[in-house]
């Protein structure tokens, strides 16, 4: 686990790099990533690949409320193996007052697309936890 909360953390994701244009994150396939045939479940990208957009929507409303997932459409293109290093890149293709939609993409140790994805998000008029803004912004929330 990571000092991340929530799934991120149980997933052992680390954030590499945060801002409001472009969240990468990075995590090792392990154990706790495999389905019953001992092979990376497909719904972990979907969760990293919603979790990484979400950051990201919420870094670019800059604490003018939350981004939460709406749609989600990851394909999965080429198995992963434990051990293998996932990283996965969310870069904008819309952000507008009501929405955004977020690219991503999730690649090996050799940049082999591992699973490519889109992922929408709804902008809503509600206070950011503090904590959360602290957390991926570095921003003091004194």
């Amino acid at each position: 686990m990571t000092d991340i909360p929530g799934l991120d953390g149980l997933l052992g994701i680390e954030h590499v790099e945060t801002g409001p244009d472009k969240v990468v994150v990075r995590f090792t396939i392990d154990e706790r990533h495999l389905q019953p045939f001992g092979i990376p479940h497909g719904g972990v990208y979907c969760a990293v690949h919603e979790s990484t957009a979400s950051v990201a929507g919420l870094l670019w409303l800059n604490g003018k409320g939350v981004a939460v997932g709406t749609n989600n459409s990851t394909d999965f293109l080429r198995q992963a193996k434990l051990g293998d290093v996932i990283t996965t890149t969310a870069t904008p293709i819309h952000r507008g007052r009501t929405q955004q939609l977020w690219h991503l993409d999730s690649v090996d140790e050799d940049g082999k697309l591992i699973a490519q994805g889109q992922v929408r998000l709804a902008n809503l008029e509600q206070e950011v936890p503090p904590e959360a803004l602290a957390h991926f912004a570095g921003i003091d929330p004194a």
